[in-house]
């Protein structure tokens, strides 16, 4: 699928564009947000009645070599939460990662999503200043949209148990019965 069949869905979610605005507003410079807040709501949408989980957490994500601070993401966070009261903001530099993962540093934020647990996760969006989206996305669309679960390489080298453990913790097939395991 392409860049515009994710826009059209998350543009047309009014709480997802409330989270987005919040973000170019008032979270850090270049943010996106990532995770399962792109996933959820595109593998929510293959079904009627579509899932009723919990969909507050919103993951934040930028890339800032100058400032890795977790002091910093957290009064990013404390603005967002003034902004959009709710939600659980999660906001983290993904130039300070590598250290959490045990990686070499990352390059960019396309790299240290590369290294996150799933294809499908590793997307982020952010609305631009023409209203439309901006999309990162190491891996491309097609896991997402295909309604895949898949591992990324860089998490299969580290440790597959990450994967194996978030597939059983997080309750996706019960969520989503035809998910498709690569």
């Amino acid at each position: 699928m392409t860049v515009e069949a994710l826009a059209s869905l998350l543009l047309a979610d009014v709480n997802a564009c409330r989270a987005l605005e919040a973000v170019r507003e008032a979270g850090p410079g270049g943010a996106y947000i990532a995770a399962g807040f792109v996933r959820n709501r595109v593998w929510d949408s293959f079904y009627i009645p579509r899932p009723t989980a919990d969909s507050t957490d919103t993951d934040v994500v930028y890339f800032d070599r100058d400032d890795i601070s977790p002091v910093r993401e957290r009064q990013y966070e404390r603005a967002l939460e003034g902004l959009y009261a709710g939600q659980q903001w999660q906001v983290r530099n993904q130039a300070r990662m590598h250290m959490r993962a045990g990686d070499a540093p990352y390059a960019s934020l396309s790299d240290a999503l590369a290294h996150w647990p799933e294809t499908a996760t590793a997307v982020a969006v952010r609305l631009n200043v023409h209203g439309g989206l901006d999309v990162v996305a190491p891996f491309g669309l097609d896991d997402l949209f295909a309604h895949r679960l898949r591992p990324t390489p860089a998490i299969m080298k580290r440790d597959p148990s990450i994967f194996e453990h978030r597939v059983v913790s997080k309750g996706w097939f019960e969520r989503w019965p035809n998910l498709t395991r690569v």
